[in-house]
């Protein structure tokens, strides 16, 4: 089993939902997206290089999204650079079973599930933090919020009085 891809039920793949409209960040996302599908979808014998280029990508995007809320004063930077660094601290910590031959038998399992989380944690910091981060940015550079257009994403239908 260890040369044959993963197949994983929850594979986390790009699409305009994760748009947010700040074009930088949305380029960031979908390279993180894509980072995330890689090692959910890897050999074991091709887990190592998927995570060194997943923290390799981790350590740049959380660095430009705190240059941004530096640069603009965001409120809330303590809150999501703290996430960033949790996730940045799970990255490393699963590079290093690697090196570690008393767990290298679990070291795949791990990575697999490091990628399931990132997987499940990604929509959810989109959604918020890093919207909450693309409006506000928007506001103070534009004097707006962003417009998104999503292709193929249902809008909510208004209700209509009977």
């Amino acid at each position: 089993m260890s040369g044959a891809p993963r197949t994983v039920s929850a594979a986390l793949t790009w699409s305009d939902k994760f748009l947010l409209g700040y074009a930088p960040m949305d380029r960031t996302h979908e390279e993180f997206v894509a980072c995330v599908a890689a090692l959910q979808a890897a050999t074991d014998a091709e887990l190592p290089a998927c995570l060194e280029t997943l923290a390799a990508h981790c350590a740049r995007h959380f660095q430009q999204e705190e240059q941004w809320m530096a640069g603009t004063e965001f409120p809330s930077a303590q809150c999501h650079a703290d996430e960033h660094a949790a996730v940045l601290t799970s990255v490393h910590e699963v590079q290093a079973l690697w090196g570690q031959p008393e767990h290298a038998a679990r070291a795949a399992a791990v990575a697999r599930n490091l990628a399931q989380a990132l997987a499940d944690w990604f929509p959810g910091h989109a959604d918020y933090m890093d919207a909450a981060l693309s409006h506000w940015m928007a506001k103070r550079n534009l004097g707006g919020t962003p417009v998104v257009l999503r292709r193929g994403v249902a809008a909510p239908r208004a209700s209509r009085p009977g």
